[in-house]
């Protein structure tokens, strides 16, 4: 079992080299790496936070691991789990350390205490999650009071610092992260006045829409926050809804969901990065532009579950390994097209596989720009393999099995009028 090396061990990492460096120590990059390290490579995980673990880290409330572990944990020890499984396999956890450039070869050039250095790998997994959008993002207006946090803002105040940053907050979202936020709330002692979609039905999967009224929190859907009013600390936030115009006071907003990947090394970097999901672009093995490079996780179109982005993290991993035993299947891959207004995005955006080595992504994904009612379909040389019926919401995956290799693929989403 290998300790992990402290941020200043990165003032030799010059001539420092691994088989596989991840970047980013959540669930996706543990899970990868535990694989990676377990199959005899030496792996090596970046992480630019204090403590490996994600997202998951900063959440004191359960459910997490039925999958991974066989039982239900809070996320804190769910993520300690993971980074010591990761630990055991033989990956060396290094926290604290930024990388801030991603280059051909792959090398990767790093920061941390020890100031920069430059690694060397074989292959490098990105792994770097996802991030919610911010107030400016969402166009809120009025003024810029205290106590305006995202959920992970408020998870970090809560469960790490132990802090109650307000007393009464509006929460602003209905994905499944909002409902996280209500939870993080019921533990502080913190009592929402108000939980507003701006759709016009709840975009988290059932039973979550259950939560709200579970814990006395009214929702209010089809209903948009027009401004925040406030000068050292919100006083009250100014809503729209079907009844109109109101004003709801209130000493805090929390704002949810609308992740986005967390893709700025990507952008800035040699990869080519998808304008849909503004994450890298891959094909079915988790497979970058740069063939050297592969990405699992929230990295690749904003957010899903813990539990999901271990899978991939897990998928993925594995077709590295083929990779390096000369397995993947070369050369031009198919791209992926997109039909129909109301789908958002979709992965993998090209394939390349021939149906000799499993796919790290047995499916299509994809996400609604909008709320919809229709048929999903997938087609490949004109014929189609697969559909389904679907009523469709933002930040909701949908799914569909890959086509057979071979044709380019086409997947539509055919609206009843």
């Amino acid at each position: 079992m290998r300790a992990d090396g402290p941020p200043a061990g990165c003032a030799a990492a010059a001539a420092e080299r691994a088989d596989v460096v991840v970047v980013g120590a959540g669930p996706a990059g543990l899970a990868a790496a535990a694989v990676l390290a377990g199959a005899g490579l030496s792996v090596l995980v970046l992480e630019r936070e204090g403590e490996p673990g994600g997202v998951p880290r900063h959440c004191g409330h359960s459910p997490y691991g039925m999958r991974e572990f066989g039982r239900v944990m809070g996320g804190r020890a769910y993520a300690a789990r993971l980074a010591e499984r990761a630990r055991r396999a033989g990956a060396q956890i290094r926290p604290g350390v930024a990388v801030v450039a991603l280059r051909p070869g792959p090398r990767l050039l790093v920061t941390a205490a020890g100031g920069p250095a430059e690694i060397a790998a074989d292959q490098v997994l990105l792994a770097t999650g996802a991030r919610e959008g911010s107030r400016a993002a969402r166009g809120l207006g009025g003024t810029r009071p205290g106590g305006v946090l995202n959920t992970g803002a408020l998870q970090g105040l809560v469960y790490l610092e132990r802090l109650r940053p307000f007393r009464r907050p509006v929460v602003l979202g209905t994905e499944l992260v909002s409902f996280s936020a209500l939870l993080t709330c019921r533990h502080a002692g913190i009592r929402p006045v108000l939980m507003v979609g701006e759709g016009p039905a709840v975009e988290a999967r059932w039973p979550a829409a259950l939560l709200p009224r579970l814990l006395g929190v009214p929702l209010r859907l089809s209903t948009r926050i027009e401004a925040i009013e406030g000068r050292d600390r919100v006083e009250a936030v100014i809503l729209r809804g079907p009844g109109g115009l109101w004003r709801e006071a209130a000493d805090g907003v929390v704002v949810t969901g609308r992740f986005r990947p967390e893709s700025a090394l990507v952008t800035a970097s040699h990869l080519r990065l998808d304008p849909r999901t503004r994450g890298p672009e891959v094909d079915e093995f988790g497979r970058c532009s740069d063939g050297a490079f592969f990405a699992a996780g929230n990295l690749l179109r904003g957010v899903e579950t813990a539990g999901t982005c271990w899978s991939e993290g897990r998928a993925v991993a594995r077709a590295m390994l083929a990779a390096r035993a000369g397995r993947l299947p070369e050369g031009v891959a198919r791209p992926l097209a997109i039909e129909g207004g109301a789908l958002a995005w979709a992965l993998p955006q090209r394939l390349a596989g021939d149906g000799t080595v499993p796919p790290a992504f047995p499916a299509i994904q994809a996400g609604a720009a909008r709320c919809a009612r229709g048929r999903l379909v997938l087609r490949a040389g004109g014929a189609e393999t697969a559909s389904a019926e679907r009523a469709v919401r933002p930040h909701r995956s949908l799914r569909l099995p890959l086509p057979p290799p071979g044709a380019e693929p086409v997947l539509a989403f055919e609206e009843e009028p």
